[in-house]
């Protein structure tokens, strides 16, 4: 019997660990729009910057900042398309809101069954994932 329960603990752990990080990621891929928009932007009014020195190579340096404000600018209207009802922004999309109340809730009975370290523990592993895969990740050929 008690083995019975422990068996059952690991099932609803694998579970929830695997509701968790397939939730996180879809947030994920909606929410980091706008985290690497705000890095993007520092890097276009540093290059802007840094390029004012390079008067002489003016027109080809140019052709890559342009390149890079088209980059940003696509990058925001996706993000805006994924989480918001319209382009100004007036409202969450239903489904954004629903993910976000749902990883809420995972995160709720994560650490109602296993504790609040436990929580901790899964998204730093979570984490870890996330940077493994960026580092590990090769060219595209």
């Amino acid at each position: 019997m008690k083995n019975d329960n422990l068996n059952t603990k690991k099932l609803k752990t694998r579970y929830l660990v695997w509701l968790y990080k397939t939730t996180k990621e879809r947030l994920d891929r909606i929410d980091r729009k706008f985290t690497q928009l705000e890095v993007d932007r520092f890097i276009l009014r540093e290059l802007e910057k840094d390029l004012r020195q390079f008067p002489h190579d003016k027109i080809p340096l140019k052709k890559f900042l342009n390149e890079f404000r088209e980059y940003i600018a696509k990058k925001e209207t996706e993000g805006l398309a994924l989480k918001f009802a319209s382009l100004n922004k007036k409202g969450e999309k239903p489904e954004y809101i629903f993910l976000g109340l749902k990883l809420k809730n995972i995160e709720k009975k994560i650490a109602d069954l296993l504790g609040k370290k436990a929580l901790e523990e899964i998204r730093d592993l979570y984490e870890q994932e996330m940077l493994r895969r960026i580092i590990e990740e090769r060219e595209h050929k």
